[in-house]
């Protein structure tokens, strides 16, 4: 073989057409069940979707014997700090969550796990995300995006007896999909897997960022037949030959998280190690996270629970002025809204997660919707503890320590935080996620009318389908009553509940409104689309919280009248924001942001930068000097040091 046969093949260039249609072919196309929010898409304000809120009742035994331990666990042996600054978990801590069964709280019992409903998982993730990122991500990972929750959902009965038992027991597992050019298109998929004639596989690639990848016995992984560009996913055991953990990645936060990049060199995979259908991967990795990424959300509302703590102490505690800060006007307000939204982020996570349990609706968009609306609310609400804390925000909690002041981690909560926006599908994603399916219907009725391949008859036959759809539909979307005495029995509530009935129909005008405007181009109009998302999204949150407040007057809770008081303070937010977002929609500078945008990106306004260091020439030139710290040093020397 000869030199050049031997150097790797260039990268296939993967059209927008392409990526287009893989990620087309794994989004769930049917609706078997109804979804609030996409009714909502649709101009139906379905209350009876959430209304009673479903409280959580009375705890099974089972589950108050486990918290309990898990509580103690966490008291005795986590130290926050510790884990941060050696950048490790403590073994005594694993080895206690493997004594729990924390590892198969979501694994049934018949596999060796303890079998908990979504609703009881995500309270001990809530509780964990008042206390550790890293140990949070640790959990998350393995049973949410992990091995365990794609063989419940799709794995073979053969597939579950064989490694249910082994994740139960506290074999860690991983998730491997992102690569150096994959990360939210997955037509760039570069990971192969080519099939024998026996039915078993021969993987071959690299896999970046796998979370638990530098620990865990067992990934789930995301390749490609080369043959039929088809993605399949399959159990892969790390112990495997050709498996081999390349590097450790390190963060920003999350010290200890086990994250690292996966090579694969000839991994023989048995066939029926292969999860669910050939050519299904995507479709698969979509559904698990349908209520996998719902651990986000609720490892947020502790977090955020954790920052109201700490500003109502130290509202109460600092005095500036003669007064204690919470008193002075500025620092009341941060504090109120923090509250507000820290009720209105439980509302719409309980809810989605009751839901994830009661299987009779779809969540898809609804946990996308918790999703992304808590992690962005929450990394508001620590920007807002900092600045509440102000120096003692920003510094250490070993300095604070060090010198004698109470060590609460503002810093250490900001860093681990910060990821959650990004992780399971960033905010961004989570948006175009949600916008494909506010337009879907559309796309149904009328897609063929801006589809550029279609042909003369399938534009006809549009044309006459969707004239008699919107002639049916589109009138009511004006029609219907958001008025008094409607909702009467919310009582002081009612009001924003008739808000939510009158905006629901008008953001489904405005969907329609830009569907006929832009056509083909609607997909390239983010910035229109992501305002409507975050509609729907405020919407949620009012109609949540209203709803969870009026089911604890029902239910005789003793701070029944104080939740009414938190939730009228949401909706108040809320509301405003959705009519600043309806102004933006037609009146803003996107034309012209765009346009500058692509002017920065392309050089045009380099001249900008002048006057900073600038980055250095990456990779170094051969041979050229390295300044690591104060010393000057060759790139040989550096490479042998890491190594």
């Amino acid at each position: 073989m000869s030199a050049d046969d031997a150097q790797p093949a260039p990268a296939r260039e993967v059209t927008e057409k392409e990526s287009r249609q893989v990620a087309e072919a794994s989004r769930e196309t049917q609706w078997k069940h109804p979804s609030f929010l996409r009714e909502m898409f649709l101009g139906r304000f379905r209350l009876d979707l959430i209304h009673p809120y479903p409280l959580m009742g009375e705890e099974r035994p089972e589950f108050t014997a486990f918290f309990e331990g898990f509580k103690r666990l966490i008291a005795e042996e986590v130290d926050p700090l510790e884990i941060d600054l050696s950048g490790e978990y403590p073994p005594k801590v694993v080895d206690g969550l493997r004594r729990l069964g924390a590892f198969g709280m979501k694994i049934p019992k018949e596999y060796g796990g303890l079998g908990f409903s979504n609703r009881e998982y995500q309270k001990v993730m809530q509780y964990l995300g008042s206390v550790d990122g890293s140990l949070s991500a640790l959990l998350s990972a393995h049973q949410s995006i992990g091995v365990p929750q794609p063989l419940k959902l799709f794995g073979t009965k053969e597939l579950k007896e064989k490694y249910l038992p082994r994740c139960a027991k506290g074999e860690i597992s991983a998730f491997a999909l992102t690569e150096m050019d994959v990360g939210s298109d997955p037509a760039r998929l570069e990971t192969t897997a080519r099939k024998q004639e026996d039915g078993s596989w021969i993987l071959d690639g690299v896999k970046l960022w796998c979370t638990n990848g530098t620990i865990a016995g067992l990934l789930v992984v995301m390749a490609k037949d080369p043959d039929t560009n088809r993605i399949s996913a399959f159990v892969v055991e790390t112990a495997w030959p050709g498996v081999k953990v390349e590097q450790r990645c390190h963060f920003m936060g999350l010290r200890a998280i086990a994250n690292g990049i996966i090579s694969f060199t000839d991994v023989a995979v048995p066939a029926e190690n292969l999860i669910g259908q050939e050519g299904r991967g995507l479709k698969i990795a979509l559904t698990t996270l349908n209520d996998g990424r719902l651990s986000i959300p609720n490892g947020s509302l502790g977090t955020a629970k954790m920052c109201v703590e700490i500003c109502r102490k130290w509202g109460s505690q600092r005095v500036q002025w003669g007064a204690p800060v919470a008193q002075h006007e500025a620092i009341a307000h941060k504090i109120a809204d923090m509250a507000a939204t820290t009720f209105a982020m439980e509302s719409i996570t309980g809810l989605a997660t009751a839901m994830a349990d009661l299987g009779n609706v779809d969540i898809r968009l609804e946990a996308a919707a918790a999703k992304e609306w808590s992690s962005t609310n929450t990394w508001r609400i620590i920007d807002e503890t900092m600045q509440v804390r102000g120096g003692r925000g920003y510094e250490t909690e070993l300095s604070l320590r060090d010198r004698g002041e109470e060590p609460i981690g503002v810093e250490r909560m900001m860093r681990d935080y910060r990821i959650n926006t990004i992780f399971e599908g960033s905010s961004e994603i989570m948006h175009l996620l949600m916008a494909r399916e506010a337009v879907d219907k559309h796309l149904q009725v009328a897609g063929a009318l801006i589809d550029p391949e279609a042909g003369v008859g399938q534009r006809t036959t549009a044309l006459l389908k969707s004239g008699l759809f919107y002639l049916g539909w589109y009138p009511t979307r004006w029609l219907g009553w958001g008025r008094w005495p409607r909702y009467s029995t919310f009582g002081s509530l009612a009001p924003h509940l008739r808000f939510v009935d009158r905006m629901t129909r008008k953001l489904s005008r405005q969907v329609f409104h830009g569907m006929t405007l832009y056509r083909a181009r609607m997909e390239k109009k983010q910035a229109f689309l992501f305002r409507l998302v975050d509609v729907a999204n405020e919407l949620f949150a009012i109609a949540a919280s209203v709803s969870r407040a009026r089911a604890m007057v029902a239910a005789g809770a003793a701070d029944a009248a104080r939740a009414i008081e938190l939730a009228d303070l949401a909706a108040r937010n809320g509301r405003r924001r959705v009519a600043h977002l309806f102004r933006d929609l037609w009146h803003n500078d996107d034309v012209l942001k765009y346009r500058q945008g692509v002017k920065v990106a392309k050089g045009e306004h380099a001249w900008l930068e002048e006057g900073a260091i600038g980055l250095p020439v990456w990779p170094p030139l051969e041979g050229a000097p390295v300044v690591v710290g104060e010393s000057t040093e060759s790139p040989e020397s550096v490479r042998a040091g890491v190594a």
